[in-house]
């Protein structure tokens, strides 16, 4: 598949996962969610660099755009879909810090020890909670 046509078919399943999971955090209990992104992976992909690579940046991509504006944790709920569906064991990560004297919390996904999704944000939070990960 050509460089192009690549970049085209990520950014229209990004943008659709990261519709249902806007969807998703708005309509289904937030218990229904946790469990579905803890189930164990169906199969496994062992080599999934340029995979990761790609679903990080159409992810990021997509959900910066005007029209989607998607914060931490649909980001991170699209970019842990889309690495199920090609059998990458990927962790959802929820974490909290105190700003100001208020609780901020962010999401995101790790593979092994690296951060692809949310990373950049997520140095100062403590993990609360942790979705998914190696089998």
């Amino acid at each position: 598949m050509k460089v192009k046509a690549m970049r085209r078919a990520y950014l229209r399943e990004a943008a659709l996962m990261v519709l249902l999971a806007r969807l998703a955090v708005r309509f289904v209990p937030p218990a229904r969610i946790f469990a579905w992104a803890d189930r164990p992976l169906r199969r496994i992909h062992r080599f999934p660099l340029d995979d990761t690579t790609w679903i990080s940046w159409a992810v990021e991509n997509i959900a910066a755009r005007r029209w989607m504006s998607a914060l931490c944790l649909p980001r991170a709920l699209a970019t842990h879909a889309m690495l199920r569906r090609r059998g990458i064991a990927s962790r959802l990560c929820l974490g909290v810090t105190r700003q100001s004297g208020a609780l901020s919390a962010h999401a995101w996904v790790e593979i092994g020890g690296t951060k692809i999704v949310g990373g950049a944000a997520a140095d100062g939070y403590i993990r609360l909670a942790a979705f998914g990960g190696a089998p």
